[in-house]
C-alpha cells in the first residue's frame, strides 16, 4: 500500500516519466491557477479581451462556471473543477480534452506546483 498522500506533497515521490504510464491523473486534480495566455490558448477569451479588462473577463468566466475566482492583485484567474475536484476539462477516462491547448502550469507539470520534481502518483 502507498503511503502517497494527495493533500501532502511531502510524501510525494520523484517523478519519473513512467509515472505517467497508465496515469490516475492525480495532477488534474490540483487548484489550477491561469494567466489572460493560458485563457486565450484555450479559446476562453478572444484576442480583443486578451488586451482588455481581466475583471471583466473574470466576472463572464465565473457566470459560465469556468473559473472560480479572480485574484486582481496578480492576475491569476483560480480555475473551476468538477465535482470530484477534477479538472473540468479531464474526461471520463482521465484524459485531457485539451492536451494541445492546455495550460502552461499543465505543460510544465512536475517542473512547476506544489512540490517541483515530484508527483501526486499512488503508483511506486
Amino acid at each position: 500500500m502507498s503511503s502517497v498522500n494527495f493533500n501532502l506533497p511531502s510524501t510525494w515521490i520523484k517523478f519519473r516519466p513512467s509515472l505517467c504510464e497508465g496515469c490516475s491523473a492525480l495532477c488534474c486534480s490540483l487548484p489550477l491557477e491561469l494567466d489572460k495566455e493560458d485563457l486565450f490558448r484555450l479559446e476562453l477569451i478572444s484576442e480583443d479581451e486578451l488586451h482588455g479588462s481581466l475583471k471583466k473577463i473574470a466576472k463572464r468566466l465565473q457566470s459560465q462556471k469556468v473559473i472560480k475566482s479572480f485574484r486582481a492583485g496578480t492576475g491569476l484567474f483560480m480555475m473551476a473543477q468538477k465535482m470530484d475536484g477534477s479538472c473540468i476539462f479531464l474526461s471520463d477516462k482521465k484524459k485531457c480534452t485539451v492536451y494541445e491547448k492546455r495550460p502552461r502550469v499543465c505543460r510544465e507539470f512536475p517542473k512547476i506546483g506544489p512540490r517541483a520534481g515530484y508527483c501526486p502518483s499512488i503508483k511506486e
